[in-house]
């Protein structure tokens, strides 16, 4: 887990990323800090001690979904904190009456994932992607094909939210099922592949990838809402059968072509393309 610093308005905002899962976890003091113009650390903690005891009486979902890590404190010593999400975080802002509330959605928006930015401002959001990946040279094809990927991607994660699938490491193991399933490789060994690090794997898919990867997540989303799949059990269940799916097509397709599906080519400045054996 990679630590760093965020910086809004001159507030510090302490925050973690986490590679397995490629999630940034936020420490919810310093974001309530933020909105309520608090000075002082401690008034600002006691604030979110009230609203969190408020939250939970109400039975949000706010509170459940945060976490404790490990951060440093302003004595330097590493203590654990509240921390949650950008997501969980869109929905606190709306819990606090503040001028800075916009302000810190769209800093939020820009600092998060991509999910975030897309719960935010749907349209701002996908007309800066597709804008970013024109720069970088996509083709108008692949930009279509990634933005198609993401809604079925979206529609699978929600169908996991009201299923009693927990955000982060469930929707991580899931999806490393799926993946691992069409493709025969897991997540990170196909970032390994392409030689990616902290970069978003989809970003940096060939279109076939890409089209694969939608074919397991639409394959899994329906047999899990046909199975009116719930938890983990269920839903690892509906993954292996979806992904299944997609690996049939793969290899078919991979006979057919003699060449492989999952592929070393990557978008990174200045890299050459990783090339696979062909299949036999």
């Amino acid at each position: 887990m990679k630590k760093d610093l965020a910086i809004f308005e001159g507030h510090k905002i302490r925050r973690f990323y986490d590679e397995k899962t490629e999630t940034w976890w936020f420490s919810v003091v310093d974001i309530v800090r933020v909105l309520t113009q608090q000075p002082d650390y401690q008034a600002s903690r006691k604030y979110w001690k009230v609203l969190k005891g408020r939250l939970a009486k109400e039975g949000s979902e706010l509170v459940t979904n945060c976490y404790q890590l490990k951060m440093a404190a302003d004595d330097g010593k590493q203590r654990l904190t509240d921390v949650a999400n950008a997501e969980t975080l869109l929905r606190l802002v709306q819990s606090v009456p503040s001028p800075k509330a916009e302000p810190i959605k769209l800093w939020l928006a820009k600092v998060g994932y991509e999910r975030m930015q897309e719960m935010a401002d749907p349209a701002r959001a996908l007309d800066r992607a597709r804008e970013t990946w024109q720069k970088h040279g996509r083709s108008e094809k692949w930009i279509q094909q990634r933005m198609t990927g993401q809604e079925t991607r979206n529609k699978l994660t929600d169908y996991w939210a009201g299923h009693e699938i927990k955000q982060g490491e469930e929707y991580a193991i899931l999806t490393n099922i799926i993946h691992q399933e069409w493709s025969d490789v897991t997540v990170q060994d196909h970032k390994a592949i392409k030689g990616l690090k902290s970069q978003n794997l989809r970003d940096h898919m060939s279109e076939a990838e890409l089209i694969f990867t939608a074919l397991a997540e639409l394959s899994t989303r329906q047999i899990a809402e046909t199975d009116n799949a719930t938890g983990m059990d269920e839903n690892a269940l509906a993954a292996r059968t979806g992904g299944n799916i997609a690996k049939k097509a793969r290899l078919e397709l991979e006979q057919k072509t003699g060449q492989s599906v999952v592929t070393g080519q990557n978008y990174l400045p200045g890299k050459k393309v990783r090339k696979l054996p062909k299949q036999g």
